[in-house]
């Protein structure tokens, strides 16, 4: 039986009672605690839930073979939410490089500007020769001579891309692709008649020198520039609303985009069991470099947790691994790099779109195993040189490569034409690059983000001595004034008059009385 007390003649539950209430009211805490958790990360929750439904269901309506047409109709949903991820790139590019540009003087634009591209320079020339390491401790291509494109049921790629045209393709205005030129030697002639084709996609790396070259020029205006500065900021954040949107789309156009895939398969277990090294080799690459050389990076510059840093940025990464694009994941990660990690929206709207250009880490180290992967394939030895130029090659062209599904495979020709490799091959790497592409777009947005946060700290490490610099030249000043105040005192004539005059008077006074 409960026992009660009396104080002042009212009933007072005993200790034991008191145990239990405290004890509900935790759990009771508990339950909110699991609740604000849930409602706090309901879209990591749901986008991570819908990439594990898309592989159920993948796998369930395989084995209904269905038709062309159903095919399309089943993948329409994942091809809706692509389509509105690449609808809101221009503008937010555009204007979120331009208010960037704009909001930051042209000093600090130009430090900043140059500490991003030696960050992506550098790591990128890390995850290349991370690439190259790996393929010959693995050696994917050893023993798999035997294979061949008819094995496995591919069509063979022209080889007879220019590597000049190649370079030229990757900066060009209409961005239009080279598949294959036709080369006629003779005493006196040569002649080259490229056939074009054409890839649709825009030219994000002339996008991005426009706006950041637009911005600074609205700077210089002064006064007559800023309405239309403001003007780009109010469309920058009306963009981040749509993006707001469609971010709560993105779990369920990931189903359909992933299950898509998994119907789409051909004969998966040839694939992996002829090209098992090559996938293992580049995902683990991606792990070493992702996992292990990026956050020590960033905890180098911040001296910070990357893995805190990281958890915030769940949702950008698993839209990065649906998608395999880094431009269609450029408005989430954004997003998430603000809200949820507090990096400066002149930051991250500046460096983040350069970056989804610019920064292919992932690519640099699937492109370097895949060139020596197929050196091994051909039986071919290569020599120092050729492994510096597999290097430089992969670094530079990774630089403007289109951030779309498989955009990385189109530059593997430049490397392969560089060192003397053949390129018929290449459709063996288009084969599995349904594989290794979400991984290396994950690798990608993963080096954006913690050079945005590198960028960050940076920012706050100036900005913090230059506070502290106007502070010390405040107290100098002030000290000065008040050095002089008190000199002017003990040495001015008109004080000394006054003060005798005011003696003089007092004694009046005094005589007076």
């Amino acid at each position: 039986m409960e026992k009660k007390s009396e104080i002042n003649g009212h009933t007072v539950p005993s200790s034991s009672s008191t145990d239990r209430i405290i004890e509900k009211s935790a759990q009771r805490s508990c339950g909110e605690k699991v609740l604000e958790f849930l409602k706090r990360n309901l879209l990591v929750i749901m986008t991570v839930s819908g990439v594990l439904v898309g592989v159920g269901l993948g796998m369930v309506v395989r084995s209904m073979k269905l038709t062309k047409a159903q095919m399309i109709y089943f993948a329409f949903p994942g091809e809706m939410l692509l389509r509105m991820l690449k609808m809101i790139i221009l503008p937010l590019v555009v204007c979120s490089l331009i208010s960037g540009a704009a909001s930051l003087d042209t000093r600090s634009l130009g430090k900043l500007g140059g500490i991003a591209v030696a960050y992506f320079l550098g790591t990128t020339l890390i995850a290349s020769g991370i690439g190259v390491t790996l393929a010959f401790i693995i050696k994917p291509g050893v023993g798999a001579g035997a294979l061949n494109t008819n094995s496995l049921g591919l069509e063979s790629v022209t080889p007879n891309k220019e590597t000049a045209d190649s370079f030229l393709d990757l900066y060009a205005t209409d961005y239009k692709m080279v598949a294959s030129g036709n080369d006629s030697n003779g005493t006196i002639l040569y002649q080259k008649v490229p056939i074009a084709t054409e890839t649709d996609g825009m030219n994000i790396l002339g996008l991005v020198l426009f706006a950041m070259v637009f911005g600074v020029a609205l700077k210089k205006l002064g006064a007559e520039g800023e309405e239309l500065i403001r003007f780009f900021n109010a469309f920058n954040e009306a963009t981040m609303v749509l993006v707001s949107w469609i971010m709560w789309y993105i779990p369920f156009g990931i189903i359909f985009l992933v299950g898509s895939k998994i119907v789409e398969m051909e004969d998966v277990v040839l694939l992996v069991t002829s090209l098992g090294k090559y996938i293992i080799a580049s995902i683990l690459g991606h792990i070493i470099h992702g996992g292990i050389v990026l956050p020590l990076i960033y905890f180098a510059f911040t001296r910070k947790n990357p893995f805190s840093f990281l958890s915030g940025l769940i949702t950008p990464f698993t839209t990065a691994f649906a998608t395999c694009s880094s431009s269609a994941t450029l408005p989430s990660m954004i997003k998430c790099v603000e809200e949820n990690n507090g990096v400066d929206k002149r930051i991250s709207r500046f460096i983040l779109p350069i970056g989804a250009t610019v920064n292919m880490d992932g690519a640099a180290i699937f492109q370097c195993i895949a060139a020596v992967f197929i050196a091994q394939l051909n039986n071919i030895e290569l020599n120092g040189g050729q492994i510096f130029t597999i290097l430089v090659t992969a670094t530079a062209s990774s630089v403007g490569a289109a951030g779309i599904p498989a955009g990385g495979i189109i530059t593997i020709a430049i490397i392969l034409e560089a060192i003397g490799l053949p390129t018929n091959d290449l459709s063996l790497m288009l084969a599995v690059d349904w594989i290794v592409d979400r991984t290396t777009t994950v690798v990608n947005v993963e080096g954006d983000a913690l050079g945005a946060g590198i960028l960050h700290h940076i920012n706050q490490l100036e900005m913090k001595k230059k506070q502290e610099k106007e502070q010390q030249e405040l107290d100098e000043v002030h000290v000065e004034a008040v050095a002089n105040v008190q000199a002017e005192g003990e040495t001015s004539p008109l004080v000394t008059h006054q003060s005798k005059d005011s003696g003089a008077t007092a004694e009046a006074v005094e005589s007076v009385l």
